[in-house]
Parts: C-alpha cells; sequence; structure tokens
C-alpha cells in the first residue's frame, strides 16, 4: 500500500493590487504544499504513465441533484462537472489565477475593466465552435447567482468581436479575478442555446468544452462520461485545474454508492478503480494491500448551519448551542481522531498565512453548560423540537448530528434527526420551513468571500442576516494590500464568532483511495481524471 498523506498544506494565494492590474501571460504561483515544502497531489504528477484507453469506474458516494455548476455549491456537482465544464480562468496548484478558456487577459488601469481574449478553434461537445456569444450567454446566466452579486457587484458582460469579451464591474476589486477562477459554483462556459433554454432549476443539457462529454445519466445509478476527441488541451504543464488536459482514458463512469463498505471493498476486488470518501477506520484494511493507494487530503471547516429564518434567528439561541458542544466530541466522532482533524476557530489553515487567525478563539471550546443554559433561558427557550437535516450518504455529517443532538439534549431540548439522501437535503436545505440545522463541509478556500455563509446577498441555504459581514467583506475587496485585507478579516472572525450565523467545529482531512493501476491521478479541490491512464 502506497500512502499519500499530505498533512495540512500552505496555501500561498497571493492576492495583490499588481495581480488585478496586470495581465496573466504565465502561470501564477504553485499549490498546495506540506509544512516541509514538497508538493501535493494537486499539481504535476511526474509518474510513468501507462498506455491511452480504457474506463475508470470511480465509486462516489453521493448523486447531485444537477450537473449545473451555476446553480449549486455542492460538491458532488461540483466534481463531475468540471469533466464536462470549463471556465475562463482556473486556479492552479498555487491557487493562482490562470488563463483557460481565454487566451490571455488584461485589467485596466483602474480596475474597471477585464478584456479577455479566446482562444480559437474551441469546440463544444455539440460541434460547435465556442464565440463571445457564448461566453457572454454563459456568464451572464453565472452573474444572476448570488453568489456572483454579492462578490462582483454590478457588472455586465460585453461581447467586443466573435473572440475578445470585456467584464465592466462598477467597482474595482481585490478578488474578482479568484471569483472568475473559483472552482465552487463555478462560472463555467456552455453554448449560448443552451443557456437560452434553460430553467430556472439550471440547464438541462450538459454541453461544455471540457475533456469528457456526459454519454448518459441512470439516476441512482451512474453517470458515463465520455473523451471529447475535440478537445483542445492548453500547453502548459498541469497545476492543479489548469494547464494541460490530456485525454487518455476513453471513458469515466460515475457510480453512485452510497455505503462506505461497498465503496472499499468494490475497490479491492477491482469493480471500482478509484473510491472516494472513505471512512477512517478503513485505512487498515486499504493499508493490508498493496496495490492500493490511500490519498489523504485537506477539505475544510466542518459547519453547523443555523436556519436564521426560524428560531435560530434569536442570536441567544444560537450562543446557547455554541456553548453546549463540546467541539472535540464533535470532531472524533465525525473524524475519528486528531490525525484527522485539526480543532480552531479559523476557517483557513494555519499555513495559509494571508487569511490564518485565531480571532474568536475565547468563543471557540467553551463547553460551558451554565453560560448555554443562560443563553437558552435569555432565548425564551420553551421546548420547542430542534429538527437537525442529516444525510447517512456522509458518515461524518450524519455522526456530527449525532454527537450535537446528544449535547443538546444535555442542554435540555428537544430534537429531532430528519434524515434524507444527500440530494434530497440539498433540496430541503432551501426550504425556510424545514429544519433548523444542519452539517455541511467547506473545502479549503482561496479568500474568506468564497465561504457562501459570511455573506447575506448570497442568500444561502441558513439566511445569514448581518450587514457587518457585508461590510467587512466589502472593505476587504477594497484593501490596498493583503496586510490590510487580513487586519480586516480578523475582525471579520471575531464577529462570527459573536454572531454564530454557522459554528466552524473544526477543519477537516479527507480519505480516497485508488488502485496501483491508475497513473497520474491528481486532487485538487476535487479529483480530476484527465492526465490519467489506467493498465
Amino acid at each position: 500500500m502506497k500512502r499519500k498523506h499530505f498533512g495540512f498544506f500552505i496555501l500561498l494565494v497571493i492576492l495583490s493590487v499588481g495581480l488585478i492590474a496586470c495581465n496573466s501571460d504565465s502561470p501564477a504561483v504553485d499549490n498546495e504544499t506540506d509544512a516541509a515544502g514538497a508538493n501535493n497531489n494537486a499539481g504535476n504528477n511526474t509518474e510513468e504513465l501507462g498506455e491511452a484507453g480504457g474506463t475508470i469506474n470511480v465509486a462516489y458516494l453521493a448523486q447531485p441533484g444537477t450537473l449545473d455548476p451555476h446553480t449549486t455549491t455542492a460538491n458532488a456537482t461540483r466534481d463531475p462537472a468540471k469533466l464536462i465544464f470549463e471556465t475562463l480562468l482556473a486556479l492552479n496548484e498555487n491557487f493562482e489565477v490562470t488563463p483557460m478558456l481565454a487566451e490571455d487577459y488584461e485589467v485596466s488601469e483602474d480596475g474597471k475593466t477585464i478584456t479577455f481574449e479566446l482562444r480559437e478553434g474551441i469546440k463544444f461537445h455539440n460541434g460547435d465552435e465556442m464565440t463571445s456569444e457564448d461566453v457572454v450567454a454563459s456568464m451572464t446566466k453565472w452573474s444572476e447567482t448570488s453568489f456572483a452579486q454579492s462578490n462582483i457587484g454590478e457588472h455586465e458582460w460585453v461581447a467586443v468581436d466573435d473572440h475578445t469579451v470585456e467584464l465592466h464591474i462598477e467597482e474595482a476589486s481585490f478578488i474578482v479575478l479568484h471569483i472568475l477562477a473559483e472552482p465552487g459554483q463555478f462560472a463555467a462556459i456552455m453554448p449560448a442555446g443552451v443557456v437560452e433554454s434553460a430553467e430556472a432549476t439550471g440547464v438541462s443539457e450538459y454541453i461544455g468544452t471540457g475533456p469528457f462529454a456526459l454519454e448518459n445519466w441512470r439516476h441512482d445509478q451512474y453517470m458515463h462520461f465520455v473523451k471529447f476527441d475535440d478537445y483542445q488541451s492548453r500547453e502548459e504543464p498541469a497545476s492543479g485545474n489548469a494547464g494541460a488536459k490530456e485525454v487518455l482514458v476513453d471513458e469515466v463512469y460515475y457510480h453512485f454508492v452510497p455505503d462506505e463498505s461497498t465503496r472499499i471493498n468494490g475497490l479491492l476486488s477491482g469493480e471500482y478503480d478509484f473510491s472516494h470518501m472513505l471512512p477512517y477506520d478503513g485505512i487498515p484494511q486499504l493499508d493490508a494491500d498493496p496495490s492500493i493507494n490511500v490519498d489523504i487530503w485537506p477539505f475544510g471547516p466542518q459547519t453547523l448551519v443555523f436556519n436564521k429564518e426560524g428560531m435560530f434567528g434569536d442570536v441567544n439561541l444560537r450562543r446557547a448551542v455554541n456553548h453546549a458542544l463540546n467541539k472535540e466530541d464533535v470532531l472524533t466522532a465525525a473524524f475519528t481522531n486528531s490525525e484527522f482533524y485539526e480543532a480552531g476557530p479559523s476557517l483557513f489553515m494555519e499555513d495559509q498565512v494571508d487569511w490564518f487567525t485565531n480571532a474568536g478563539e475565547e468563543l471557540y471550546d467553551t463547553n460551558d453548560m451554565d453560560r448555554a443554559q443562560e443563553y437558552l433561558d435569555a432565548a425564551g427557550y420553551d421546548g420547542e423540537e430542534v429538527v437537525i437535516l442529516t444525510s447517512r450518504d456522509y458518515p461524518h455529517h450524519y455522526n456530527s448530528a449525532v454527537a450535537t443532538q446528544q449535547a443538546l439534549e444535555n442542554l435540555g431540548m428537544n430534537t429531532k434527526l430528519d434524515v434524507y439522501d444527500w440530494a434530497t437535503l440539498l433540496d430541503r436545505r432551501a426550504d425556510k420551513d424545514a429544519y433548523d440545522i444542519f452539517y455541511t463541509g467547506f473545502t479549503v478556500m482561496a479568500t474568506p468571500h468564497q465561504y457562501t455563509f459570511l455573506d447575506s446577498r448570497t442568500e444561502w441555504p441558513g439566511w445569514t442576516n448581518n450587514p457587518a459581514f457585508d461590510e467587512l467583506l466589502d472593505e476587504i475587496k477594497l484593501a490596498q494590500d493583503q496586510e490590510e485585507a487580513k487586519e480586516i478579516y480578523e475582525e471579520l472572525q471575531q464577529e462570527l464568532w459573536e454572531d454564530l450565523p454557522v459554528i466552524n467545529v473544526g477543519k477537516s482531512l479527507r480519505v480516497s483511495a485508488y488502485g496501483d493501476h491508475v497513473k497520474g491521478y491528481t486532487d485538487f479541490m476535487g479529483p480530476n481524471f484527465w492526465n490519467v491512464t489506467v493498465e
């Protein structure tokens, strides 16, 4: 067994006025590395590849509700969708912005106009060539999302000619390029005709420019992707989600396998080539097989989200829960032991020096039942049922919910676990009357703006409504340098622990594994199956 354990990687995210003020002819910085400086599994993989062809069978734990990445932050959409769709810009393995479908870009001196020169000859899976009409239609659709509106503000996409597009923004922003390259709820480029036929829930045809095309989606069974023979790869070295994407296998199957033991056993038997999100207690079984690679990778915050349109609109009730929770108990229930989590108040990894802070630590893990009771009394709680929405599709979320239920019962609160498959949970969490609490995880982010629960303007489930958050996020956008931006973020994180729209119980590592016959595999904010062969 070969284990790839990269710890909590250094995320050197260089966000500067210089980045916004100049073009990007060359790849930017480097990705996540551990404290020793070794490259992680997110970038170039130099192992010798096998012959092209064949099939990759992926065991994935949850079925997405949609493959339209404009409509959701769910990883279950992001991971398969990035086989199909691409963006104007992408993040390399150092979380730096680099061109993808854009050949190049240039930012005006005042920072309010960004001009994108599009790559020519790029084809969609339906055979049509990508032009500025498709880009403007796609970006206009994406721009209507609360994520785009809250992070970019008032803006407009304009076609200059067939292969030139301009983004006009009302106010220069410290983070706009990173938002355009962000792989969560990403700004996928689609044919204009597909965009025009989209409904409120998103597009119904999944056609992009990516290395694989969707051949078939058998709901509750699998998604089948096939090699796109006309794919036009970039020439730069592969790095993160940027650079070359060579399509070396003929097809990829995403099998929906919610049972974790089935994902392990299927990998060991050879039924699956890759299994995602495996249980920590399954590692010894995988270690015993020399033909299996175990990939342990950083995820991000494990968060308890309050529905602030219900009873938890009262901050006193949220504070009661925070003081009642023993964060170590919740983390241990979810991730088994401290090898797989990092306790602490920060949303960022400790090596993310641009953003990491312990602001709010005095409120992080008080585990003070007396104070919890005081806040419960101040809220006037009188035995109302607290509905905890959860799913066994993600055992760490389910186990976190069970541990939280126990803590609230110990405080004298009346609770109910409401258990669904993950796709149904994603639907129900958008219903303000359906629940009071749910758990979800957030991947490592490059900027605080990408944590959707911080910004009331995103209208993300849980419905944060705190003008102080919005003002501080806007101040960060206008910061003159990273030092000023971090000082403002420290204020924001302190306010996060005072107001508690969510409780960040800690940050986690996650486990995937794949057979030794899979060569060239990388992970960067989700698995990548380009530049990969199977023997």
